[in-house]
């Protein structure tokens, strides 16, 4: 609570404007109703706002030498609408009336310049017809009496029509402005998530790759052959929104032949998939879980290594479970900057919409995702 006041304690003293208004009233330049009504209440309301919203963000303008010249004309104009009409003596004076719209629209361009660009032609056309009738009905009264009686309420309570209406519009506008920056930054890091991916996989074939030219291994040229495929896949596959399901299998497939053939010892590698060739899902959605298997299982022991990976799909619903055994005194805590990696890309591609499942007991590790996929 303590650090919500500070934040916005410009609005508490923008209250300073009540004592302004009656230092105004004493000198005369303006003369205070001995009762205030609701107009008067939400004349008052909108200067306290504007007041307070500079003082909000006097630190911003600062550093914008031409909005502050704006607002310093903008004070010298309202002096001399003030000043003007103290002299002049005509209650509900046209001019003075159009001179403060000039004044209230100037303020409302500086503090948000955006947003009045965006709607200057409806703001600018409803007060020019607003001002039109008000003058109308202001000098055609017969007397300022019947002014009064019969015009003076609407005639003016026709300025504070569009308000509400520019209110609920600029909210409007900060919500969308809002959910799209929380939309492109979702898409960024998404970005980022995906290009973390590739460069961990590369490294490490490319280690296997260097090993196996050193010993001059005829597995060496195969080895290439697959890191090419799946460099193509990664490159150009990984940077679209969704893949045929069938084409991620094949590279979940390349990468299991790959390690097959780096391996010396023996390993028992199942992949079983039974999965709608229509189907689509994310790219790389898989390949961390697989990675995970293999360098912090079948890599840390030194036989009966195994991996059992089912993968199948129908009705909408994806599941893929990966079950290994690994050596738990083998363990890196390394290995969970994957995970999190995943948990964050399926939070950003499957909101609601998937559950990942871990469990790591003795020394099998387990592993099941489900997601509700695209069509």
């Amino acid at each position: 609570m303590i650090e919500f006041l500070k934040k916005y304690k410009a609005f508490g003293i923008g209250l300073i404007i009540v004592p302004f208004f009656y230092i105004l009233d004493y000198l005369g330049v303006i003369i205070l109703p001995s009762e205030m009504n609701t107009d008067d209440i939400f004349i008052f309301a909108i200067w306290w706002l504007l007041l307070s919203l500079v003082i909000h963000n006097f630190s911003f303008f600062i550093q914008k030498k031409k909005t502050m010249l704006r607002l310093f004309g903008l004070l010298i104009l309202f002096v001399l609408v003030l000043l003007y009409d103290s002299n002049k003596s005509i209650p509900d004076n046209p001019i003075t009336i159009c001179f403060l719209l000039i004044f209230y629209l100037g303020l409302a361009f500086t503090l948000f310049p955006g947003f009045f660009k965006k709607y200057q032609y409806y703001i600018l056309g409803a007060y020019t017809l607003i001002s039109i009738h008000f003058t109308y009905l202001r000098l055609s009264a017969p007397n300022f009496e019947y002014y009064v009686e019969h015009d003076k309420t609407f005639a003016l309570l026709l300025f504070l029509v569009p308000i509400p209406v520019l209110i609920i519009l600029f909210f409007y506008e900060q919500w969308k402005w809002l959910k799209t920056l929380e939309a492109d930054k979702s898409q960024a890091e998404l970005e980022l998530l995906k290009t973390q991916v590739n460069p961990h996989f590369f490294f490490n074939t490319l280690n296997n790759l260097y090993s196996l030219t050193v010993k001059h291994s005829d597995e060496a040229p195969k080895v290439i052959l697959k890191l090419s495929e799946m460099m193509r896949y990664s490159i150009y596959e990984g940077k679209k929104d969704w893949v045929p399901l069938k084409d991620e299998v094949i590279y979940l497939q390349n990468y299991l032949d790959l390690h097959q053939i780096r391996y010396r010892k023996k390993v028992d590698i199942s992949f079983n998939h039974h999965i709608d060739e229509n189907d689509q899902v994310a790219p790389l959605l898989f390949i961390i879980l697989l990675e995970n298997a293999l360098k912090h299982g079948v890599e840390s022991l030194s036989d009966n290594a195994y991996i059992r990976i089912d993968l199948s799909s129908a009705n909408g619903h994806l599941k893929f479970s990966l079950q290994n055994n690994f050596d738990p005194a083998e363990v890196s805590e390394a290995s969970g900057i994957g995970l999190n990696n995943l948990k964050q890309r399926l939070k950003l591609i499957y909101p609601n919409k998937h559950t990942l499942s871990i469990l790591a007991k003795d020394d099998v590790f387990r592993v099941e995702l489900t997601v509700e996929h695209n069509d």
